[in-house]
């Protein structure tokens, strides 16, 4: 049954679910030449974008929160704004060459009435090139605090709402809140975007269905995406109920981009079990193919504005905080930490591991302290009170224990902190501590490696010489997004309190050459990857995906949330029924080819036997006498002989051409082979049958076939490619090839292909002075692309005199040698009707296709 998510999205977000006031009016779009504005939605026709025109490069960033300060003037009564300088996406500009113009499109931290909306985003469109989107309260309610941070956030964070007690569960209403809420941001992109020239980078999990409005509108955009969240694996990602429309949403997108390695795989193993979606490097870059377009995906970690914080280490009052903190720990090492109160940032671990280490080293009591920084809670609930109310038991009962009267082991500072004061912290503790269950990057080890390099003043502040070596030491989780980009850090399991406490001790007494060579390392990786870097990267491969827009037909199918934009190259189209009819009445000689299984009976069907209808349509078309038709299957003679049997006119060559016969009254022809290898593959096989649960061999009389449709879907994948290369080695010199296909490797015969079988029939046809004048071609699978090839070098070889209509036709839309392409197996069996009506004689029971025909064009 359908997901009730699937409603049409425009429906679902226009009001009748939820009511969504109206923009009071439409900002201008920022345009450098006059043009066509549309209204509204209008036509989805990808090769009618708006007119543009733009001589000045432009990007769009479209995040939950705009760059800003607001505040209101309570005696004015006005809105006082100012730019967020701490803000990532302020900061990302670095990275875009001055004459790039940048638009934010967000929403602003505070409460905008009604009737002040319009005067305030014109007033932050033009003077800080920000759009604002206005999202209703209650709307706002449900979307960020209620999707985003009850739903989504926790999930992504591995906790399952198994329980009312532990997160709460999927409520469809606020579900449709996150829709309705991306469809206000993607009108206001739409106010602003010249679709042919901008680029669109959208940023963070609030914003995962906004691709797919974006898409429908203009089917060519430029899109991107980076995800500042860890992505789950699919074991946790495949419990949310509308896990399909946002995958589906996120691959609207030309790149997506991720911190890590682990979270990609993670996202390219739901959209493989979840989308039946394979995925490729292709040159060093991943991508997805996606209905004829390719989704690239990115791995790079977000960096840190190294401008920003040397400034803020060259304020007088960073000096002075400096000093402030050396003479309150003199004679002590310091710990520090840094963290948002919620449950993932594992600071009650933390406390723990500390608690362990004093107690197993008695000598640094009195001499180790741990700082805790608490940043304000982003988020209020009773799991962050909870998490808050043990930290506070966890450090009280510690400087109980361990305390004294000039010395407390544990100090949390649970305020706002400036950044002069954190980076006064950063610069004098001798270790940092990153301790998260689960986060998604973290730049908290970024920030205390840079600001342990000092400054020139920062070095005066703290009494150290200018030459002096530079040390750091780093402890982090290997649950963050960070800690694969700092090879220097000691690793560790937040949960394993031991082995912190233990890697806590080898980092304060490290020697400090040791410590000198691991800062250096890491000082070079954060100052050359900085944030600056981040952006013109992702702008770099986004500029890349979309390099071949304008060379593909576009057009958009489905409905809600399940829309996707078709790309073809212009020379791929869908094989025309009427076309292909009109050549089939009027040719006399015609060759007809056709796969077995994903062509004629379905690749899903549990049933391989042909159907009834499906007899009746051979017999039809092998019955007349202008036709020339065969199967061209892979499956071994036996079978197609048992299935086909009341078909006495058709042509059927067995195991890709191994045995092949012109009719039920011939014998089967069979190549001569050495098939001396295979004892030599069989064994190979079986190790990996019984290693890989679900797997099977297929024995034919010419090859061996192991199947892997029913394992594990990675895990089979991962044995076939491991199978591949393992075969290739051991029958290097047998005359022998191994292939891989849809979900099987195959070994056969060399020189024994399906394009042969095409030729051996053409050539056959022209020698007898009947060259055909109609070739129809159709297949599903890589075995059948020989088949197109072979028939196109055939044809036009000299002995042809005239050129016959050539359909190769391959079943689904995906790359391929053919030129046509023909949705499924239920497409073929209509062409094939079709071709059966078209027939002469006509047969006694195909009278009934005419309806369906007729109804077909």
């Amino acid at each position: 049954m359908p997901s009730r998510s699937c409603a049409n999205l425009l429906d679902m977000a226009s009001g009748e679910i939820l009511d969504i006031p109206q923009t009071p009016r439409a900002l201008p779009r920022v345009m450098t030449v006059p043009g066509i504005i549309a209204d509204g939605y209008g036509s989805n026709d990808g090769d009618s974008d708006s007119m543009s025109s733009s001589c000045r490069e432009r990007k769009i960033i479209v995040a939950n929160m705009l760059p800003l300060h607001a505040q209101r003037d309570t005696i004015a009564k006005k809105w006082l704004f100012s730019l967020d300088e701490d803000s990532l996406l302020l900061q990302l500009k670095d990275g875009f060459s001055p004459e790039t113009e940048v638009v934010y499109v967000g929403s602003l931290k505070v409460d905008v009435e009604p009737s002040e909306q319009e005067e305030v985003a014109q007033l932050l469109l033009e003077e800080f090139k920000c759009v604002p989107t206005f999202v209703p309260h209650d709307i706002q309610a449900n979307f960020y605090h209620g999707f985003c941070k009850q739903q989504l956030w926790p999930l992504f964070h591995y906790m399952l709402p198994m329980c009312p007690d532990h997160g709460d569960r999927f409520d469809r209403q606020m579900w449709q809140a996150y829709v309705s809420a991306n469809k206000i941001f993607a009108d206001k992109v739409m106010e602003v975007v010249n679709p042919e020239d901008d680029y669109i980078w959208i940023q963070d999990y609030h914003l995962m269905v906004l691709p797919t409005f974006l898409r429908k509108r203009y089917h060519r955009v430029k899109l991107g995406f980076f995800l500042h969240s860890p992505f789950p694996s699919s074991e946790i990602y495949r419990t949310l109920p509308v896990r399909d429309e946002i995958l589906k949403g996120l691959l609207n997108c030309d790149l997506i981009g991720f911190h890590t390695f682990d979270y990609a795989r993670h996202f390219l193993s739901c959209c493989s079990r979840m989308l039946g979606l394979d995925y490729e490097s292709k040159r060093g870059h991943i991508g997805l193919d996606y209905f004829g377009r390719t989704v690239y995906i990115k791995i790079l970690p977000v960096g840190i504005h190294m401008g920003r914080l040397e400034s803020v280490m060259n304020f007088t009052s960073t000096f002075d905080k400096v000093k402030e903190v050396q003479e309150q720990f003199k004679g002590k090492k310091v710990i520090l930490g840094v963290d948002d109160m919620d449950i993932f940032k594992g600071i009650s671990l933390k406390l723990l591991a500390f608690e362990y280490l004093l107690q197993q080293d008695q000598n640094l009591q009195g001499k180790l302290v741990l700082v805790q920084i608490v940043n304000p809670a982003r988020s209020s609930g009773k799991d962050v009170q909870e998490a808050k109310r043990e930290t506070y038991s966890t450090a009280e009962r510690i400087n109980q224990i361990y305390g004294r009267s000039n010395y407390e082991p544990v100090i949390l500072i649970d305020r706002p902190v400036p950044r002069y004061e954190k980076t006064a912290y950063y610069a004098v503790a001798e270790c940092c501590l990153v301790n998260a269950v689960r986060d998604g990057m973290n730049l908290v080890p970024y920030k205390y490696i840079v600001c342990r390099q000092g400054s020139p003043g920062m070095d005066v502040a703290m009494g150290i010489k200018t030459d002096s070596p530079r040390t750091s030491m780093l402890v982090v989780s290997e649950f963050i997004g960070c800690s694969p980009s700092l090879s220097g850090a000691i690793r560790v399991n937040p949960w394993d309190i031991e082995a912190v406490a233990e890697a806590l001790n080898v980092a304060i007494t490290m020697s400090d050459s040791e410590k000198q060579l691991r800062h250096e390392k890491h000082y070079r990786y954060v100052s050359s990857h900085d944030v600056a870097y981040w952006a013109r990267s992702f702008m770099q491969d986004l500029g890349r995906a979309c390099k071949d827009h304008y060379s593909k037909r576009c057009w958009g199918i489905g409905l809600g949330l399940g829309f996707r934009v078709i790309a073809l190259s212009p020379s791929f189209r869908k094989l025309s029924i009427d076309h292909m009819v009109s050549s089939y009445r009027r040719t006399q000689r015609r060759a007809i080819f056709l796969d077995y299984d994903g062509t004629v009976v379905p690749q899903s069907s549990l049933i391989k036997a042909p159907s009834a209808e499906v007899i009746t349509l051979l017999n039809a078309l092998s019955n007349d006498p202008k036709n020339t038709v065969y199967i061209v299957s892979g499956r071994g003679r036996r079978s197609l002989s048992e299935w086909l049997a009341p078909c006495e006119r058709l042509g059927i060559a067995a195991e890709h051409g191994y045995f092949i016969r012109g009719s039920k009254m011939e014998d089967w022809e069979c190549l001569t082979s050495d098939l001396e290898w295979k004892p030599i593959v069989e064994p190979v096989m079986k190790l990996y049958t019984e290693a890989t649960d679900g797997s099977y061999i297929e024995s034919k009389e010419s090859a061996l076939v192991w199947h892997h449709q029913d394992a594990d879907s990675d895990f089979g994948s991962c044995q076939a490619k491991e199978l591949l290369d393992h075969l290739e080695n051991v029958l290097s010199n047998e005359p022998a090839v191994v292939k891989r296909g849809q979900h099987i490797v195959e070994v056969k015969p060399q020189g024994v292909t399906k394009g042969l079988v095409a030729q051996k029939v053409l050539s056959m046809m022209v020698d007898s002075g009947k060259p055909p004048d109609f070739v129809m071609c159709i297949g599903d699978d890589r075995s059948d692309e020989d088949m197109f090839e072979s028939i196109l070098s055939t044809v036009s070889s000299p002995s042809v005199t005239a050129a016959p209509d050539i359909f190769a036709c391959t079943v689904g839309q995906k790359p391929s040698k053919a030129k046509y392409y023909l949705d499924d197996t239920a497409d073929v069996l209509r062409l094939l009707r079709g071709l059966a009506n078209a027939s002469c004689p006509k047969p006694r029971h195909t009278a009934h296709f005419q309806v369906a025909f007729d109804s077909v064009l």
